[in-house]
């Protein structure tokens, strides 16, 4: 906490400052240092080293008394039983409204606003360049590194005949599961219309009331030759579908004295639903691969996780220790746990954990839609509040979490060790292990999981003083003295021994008898948290700090509309609880607001300007869906780069020191990406989307009291109706034995397409003209009508037959947008998202008669004889108009 000088308070960054300019006491007030409320922080040896770095800065001490844990959620007993079966909600609770994701009819500015003086640097001291500070230039751009990712891949397959081997063949998951209704796609719906109706209800409609009172209109189930007549109805026929993923159970854990509740399936179970789907078999990959970009295999590409070195590695040591295996197929199992809220003003929450595994590709588990994630419970949300010391509230914490885990993925630990056949979906059988390979979630679960104390690194052992030592490799977590330490019987002896291998003394890891696991390497690198709600929130903060807000705010402003960039109309300086979408929109402008303004006192800004741009540089980098050995140099450099220039935050007084544990992981990342994959294998951006549909929708759903049994029964239901969904089309597909990848690059059809209807149906030439500042359209117009009647004809000729094309029309219809597809056939994928949006929109009025800029989008076109990237591009135009 930042400490006054005068009176030796305590306040927070913002307090400081109100309390310095309201104060009385001649101490405190900036009166007395008139410089020091020019930048705040300079002048000040108390300013703080750490605010926001650390989630939880109240750190447990270890002396907290263990609370033990009991309840039914650890005996040993039927897991069948206690599933709670009770009717969905009457009444759910109403969504919110959509934002509107169209821009473009966002009045940006309603007047010209307030702009502050420009800033003139004070006279007294002469601007100082950083001259004699080197500093190597950044890389010469990156376009030679991502043309070398557009040649042909080659892959070196895994040696071993055992990996991925097939055992045997058995009927498909299709086959057997309509095999009692063979006629009838639909059952146990008797027609098409019956199975149309329940599936829109169940998944889009407006709620069990408003369902019923549809149906309830006379007339209405006759007329569409309905079968049912009430959502009870409907929802008997779900339940009659087949089972094809796991229950819920609920069971109790007793922590204090007070008994909480446990949802949660069987983890094995689990595993075998996601690999046996039907939809999904023509996706799993079965064995690890090598994939090199030259053919003298120096260059290594990373992308999937079967491209990373732990799946590799993995086979190696499993094949090893059982040699006489005849089949030999790993399973990663990747977990993701995040606590979210439900409401926005009940305080109500929900601490759903996930399941997927590496087998699929990183398109399938990204997708909630294609289901290829599952949720494997609902861990309690208590923060343990009857529990009165804060230290046994924090270790019982800790335990209650890792006891439930341990109780959950306990069902993996066998066929982890020995194996076990597991049949996908188009029936062929395989011996698989399933090793947990990744843990997935924000800082503060980390260091839940991996048992460190908050404020420290979770993989390796620097020191939380050293988070900032760049230079300083201090090694990784010792697992193996970490697994000796929790094995002592001795209480103290465990205690002691914990501390000295660098975790705090939990009951029970549940991660301490899977087979295989090491949880220091399985934490993930986290785009939105570590870098969008970490270190770029730190760093527009610094940048805050350094400049003047005042200017900050007033450069936003003046930023003309451009392509993808979000217009802040009353700055940044005073918005608080951000997404990682607005910090990516801030990201985007980060660098050109500071580019050339001078820093106050005259200090030179290159020092910093170099450090934003290294951070940006690895930002963008770390999100590259392909890497290389070429990129990930490119990704160590960039955070070099930051670390040579970042004692300009020191000097300007904004920083003290660098303990700051998520800047600190960056130097991970790209260990990371060589040993699991690309950062969009496991970014908890997925997490987030998750909580949307598997705990938001479902708590809507229900009547808002017990809600998780009813939570619990309205997924299995939808989980059936979406596996009947992919049946009903297979059938309709005329039952094909082999199904197509969804993770296939398929591009579209069309390079360019446009909505079904236009904008604008009926713009007169003139119009086109003055509206859209094309006074040149109709003489286009008549040069490309030539050009398609006569595509011999010489540019000359062209123009000369163009004088005499007749309109017999004298309007088009017109279209303000278009989505164009970027990619390209013949070359790998670069972008997670090839399309993009041109806009060509006039200016014009709203509702409310105020006036909306028009957005033309400037577009480079390759005319056939340019490169594929770059700027080697031949023709430049600005889009006006587009029409029919």
């Amino acid at each position: 906490m930042p400490r006054c000088p005068g009176c030796r308070h305590d306040f927070t960054f913002q307090g400081l400052q109100s309390h310095r300019r309201q104060t009385q006491i001649p101490g405190c007030s900036y009166n007395a240092n008139p410089e020091e409320q020019e930048l705040p922080g300079v002048f000040d040896p108390n300013f703080p080293a750490h605010e926001l770095d650390n989630d939880d800065p109240d750190e447990d001490d270890d002396d907290g008394q263990d609370i033990p844990l009991g309840g039914a959620f650890f005996d040993e007993g039927d897991q069948d039983q206690d599933q709670y079966m009770v009717d969905e909600a009457e009444e759910p609770l109403e969504d919110e409204d959509e934002e509107d994701e169209d821009r473009g009819n966002v009045v940006y500015e309603e007047g010209p606003g307030w702009e502050p003086p420009p800033l003139i640097p004070a006279p007294v001291a002469p601007v100082v360049i950083d001259a004699e500070v080197p500093q190597a230039p950044p890389p010469a751009g990156r376009q030679h590194v991502e043309e070398s990712l557009r040649q042909d891949v080659h892959v070196e397959q895994y040696p071993s005949a055992c990996a991925g081997k097939p055992l045997r063949q058995t009927a498909t998951s299709f086959s057997s599961y309509g095999a009692a209704e063979a006629d009838n796609a639909y059952a146990p719906f008797p027609t098409r219309m019956d199975w149309e109706i329940a599936r829109w209800g169940k998944i889009f409609g407006p709620g069990s009331n408003a369902m019923d009172k549809l149906l309830a209109i006379e007339g209405v189930p006759e007329a569409l030759g309905l079968s049912f007549h009430t959502t009870r109805q409907i929802n008997q026929l779900v339940d009659t579908l087949p089972v094809t993923r796991p229950r819920f159970h609920c069971k109790e854990v007793t922590v204090g004295g007070e008994a909480f509740e446990v949802y949660y399936r069987n983890s094995l179970d689990c595993v075998k639903a996601l690999y046996g789907d039907p939809s999904l078999a023509a996706d799993l990959i079965f064995k690890p691969e090598r994939h090199f970009i030259d053919a003298a295999r120096t260059e290594r590409m990373y992308h999937d996780m079967h491209t990373g070195t732990w799946w590799w590695d993995a086979q190696e040591t499993v094949e090893l220790d059982h040699p006489g295996s005849t089949s030999t197929t790993i399973v990663p199992i990747i977990i993701s746990s995040d606590k979210t809220r439900l409401t926005q003003f009940k305080g109500k929450s929900a601490y759903p954990v996930y399941m997927t595994i590496g087998n699929l590709p990183k398109e399938v588990r990204r997708k909630p839609s294609m289901q290829g994630q599952i949720l494997l419970a609902y861990l309690p949300t208590s923060r343990l509040e009857h529990i009165t010391n804060k230290a046994a509230r924090r270790r019982s914490t800790a335990n209650l979490f890792h006891a439930c885990m341990e109780k959950i993925l306990r069902p993996l630990h066998d066929p982890g060790e020995n194996g076990v056949e597991l049949v996908s979906g188009d029936g062929v059988i395989r011996r698989c292990y399933t090793i947990f390979a990744a843990h997935v979630g924000d800082y503060p679960e980390q260091v839940l999981v991996t048992g460190v104390k908050t404020g420290q690194c979770p993989c390796c052992r620097v020191p939380a003083d050293n988070l900032g030592d760049h230079n300083h490799d201090y090694g990784w977590r010792d697992f193996d003295a970490v697994l000796e330490a929790l094995n002592i019987a001795d209480d103290l002896l465990r205690k002691n021994a914990c501390i000295a291998a660098g975790i705090k003394p939990i009951h029970k890891p549940y991660w301490q008898d899977l087979p295989y696991a090491n949880p220091f390497r399985a934490i993930t690198p986290d785009i939105l948290h570590q870098l969008y709600q970490g270190v770029i929130k730190h760093l527009v903060s610094w940048i805050e700090t350094a400049y003047s807000k005042a200017e900050i705010d007033a450069r936003c402003r003046r930023l003309p509309k451009n392509h993808h960039v979000r217009v802040f109309t009353k700055g940044i300086t005073s918005l608080y609880q951000l997404t990682g979408r607005e910090h990516a929109d801030i990201a985007r402008i980060l660098l050109g607001l500071i580019v050339d303004m001078p820093l106050p006192g005259g200090a030179s800004p290159v020092r910093l300007v170099r450090s934003v741009r290294a951070i940006l540089d690895f930002l963008y980098l770390a999100q590259y869906p392909v890497h290389t050995t070429s990129t990930l140099s490119l990704l160590d450099d960039a955070l070099d780069r930051f670390h040579d220039n970042k004692q300009i935050f020191v000097d300007l007084g904004v920083r003290t020191s660098w303990k700051i544990p998520k800047l600190h992981f960056l130097r991970h990342y790209s260990y990371f990406i060589r040993r699991l994959g690309t950062t969009d294998n496991y970014n908890t951006e997925s997490t987030e989307q998750l909580h949307i549909d598997l705990a938001k929708d479902a708590y809507a759903a229900t009547n808002t009291k017990d809600e998780f049994p009813q939570m619990t029964l309205w997924l299995e239901r939808r989980e059936k109706l979406f596996r009947h969904e992919n049946y009903v089309q297979w059938c309709l597909g005329g039952r094909p034995p082999h199904l197509v990848s969804h993770a296939a690059y398929q591009p579209p059809a069309d390079r360019l397409k446009m909505t079904l209807h236009p904008s604008r149906n009926t713009v007169l030439f003139e119009q086109v003209t003055a509206e859209y500042g094309a006074p040149f359209f109709v003489d286009a117009l008549a040069r490309y009508i030539v050009k398609f009647c006569h595509p011999a004809y010489t540019p000359a000729q062209v123009e000369v037959a163009s004088n005499d094309v007749p309109f017999l029309f004298r309007s088009v219809s017109v279209y303000h947008k278009a989505k164009m597809w970027l990619g390209d056939l013949n070359n790998h994928r670069i972008l997670s998202d090839e399309s993009d949006i041109i806009h060509a929109t006039p200016s014009r009025e709203d509702k409310r008669g105020r006036s909306v800029d028009g957005h033309f989008d400037t577009v480079m076109v390759n005319d056939g004889v340019g490169g594929y990237s770059g700027v080697t591009v031949t023709i430049q135009d600005i889009v006006l108009c587009k029409y029919v």
